[in-house]
């Protein structure tokens, strides 16, 4: 028996009127097949023309140890040239992922293979960014600290994508102060008699291949799995919910900084309270 997961809704195209009433407006997630076909990043994003481009550039690696009062959730781990990372992705698995990366900034050519599509959305003009994983990596579930609405584009390879909407918070083991679920938990093959709150979490799946779009609500949860080598592209826009535009305002100006001086006072304890907490609070919420 695994997680209630429903396969996310997939259209070949959209028009902005359709995506508004059936997905914004609903704040459902949607697989956009064919959206950037127009887009030269559509015939030329693979790895080979990464590490042409940007093979000289360093870039940070993550892996996927558990946050820890060393490393922050957008610590990097170490680091690379891009094109040892590419030889490391086609030559084997490997852990090493970049996330939350401004190549695009770094790579200024990038720019020219990409457009923000006119899909109804106000899209941050200023905050492209990729994301790289080996074949088996993973990322752990968690939300984003804006509670943006995210265009995410894979490129090289699938991925596969795991969501859940905010309402299923109670049942994921959200550790406080964070935003990500206790990180003992594998969603990609839960124990639920030890995590037996998720047996009552409704989510989505999705298998994303090569030039395929993923439309990710406001505040949806994500765990992410690179299938195979591959990187994804993430454009936002704003929350636009009253309640999640205050939501995002707490964690980025009062969260994040209460959670950081915690670290430094509490250290590793702080971290291991926050996720009993995260254990207790849901059994208890659940009547476990």
């Amino acid at each position: 028996m695994g997680l209630n997961l429903e396969q996310i809704s997939r259209v070949e195209t959209i028009t902005k009127e359709e995506f508004l009433r059936d997905y914004f407006i609903p704040q459902k997630p949607v697989v956009i097949e064919r959206l950037i076909e127009d887009w030269p990043a559509y015939q030329k994003w693979n790895l080979d023309y990464i590490n042409e481009v940007a093979g000289d550039k360093e870039v940070p690696l993550f892996d996927d140890r558990p946050i820890n009062s060393e490393f922050k959730f957008n610590e990097p781990h170490t680091s690379m040239k891009m094109s040892e990372y590419v030889e490391l992705l086609k030559k084997k698995p490997t852990n090493y992922r970049i996330f939350l990366y401004n190549l695009l900034k770094e790579v200024p050519k990038l720019r020219e293979d990409y457009k923000y599509p006119e899909i109804g959305l106000r899209l941050l003009k200023k905050m492209p960014y990729l994301f790289f994983g080996g074949g088996g990596s993973k990322v752990f579930m968690h939300y984003d600290i804006d509670l943006g609405n995210i265009l995410h584009f894979h490129f090289h390879g699938e991925k596969q994508c795991i969501l859940f909407p905010p309402s299923e918070t109670k049942y994921l083991y959200k550790v406080p102060h964070a935003l990500i679920a206790h990180q003992e938990i594998d969603f990609t093959n839960p124990d639920l008699e030890k995590w037996p709150a998720l047996k009552k979490a409704n989510g989505y799946i999705a298998n994303l291949t090569h030039g395929e779009t993923l439309y990710m609500p406001e505040g949806y949860w994500h765990q992410m799995t690179y299938l195979t080598p591959g990187f994804s592209m993430s454009i936002r826009a704003m929350a636009t919910r009253l309640g999640n535009m205050n939501k995002a305002a707490y964690n980025i100006f009062f969260m994040r900084y209460f959670d950081n001086i915690m670290r430094r006072i509490g250290g590793q304890k702080w971290m291991n309270h926050k996720n009993e907490l995260a254990i207790k609070r849901t059994n208890k919420k659940n009547s476990f």
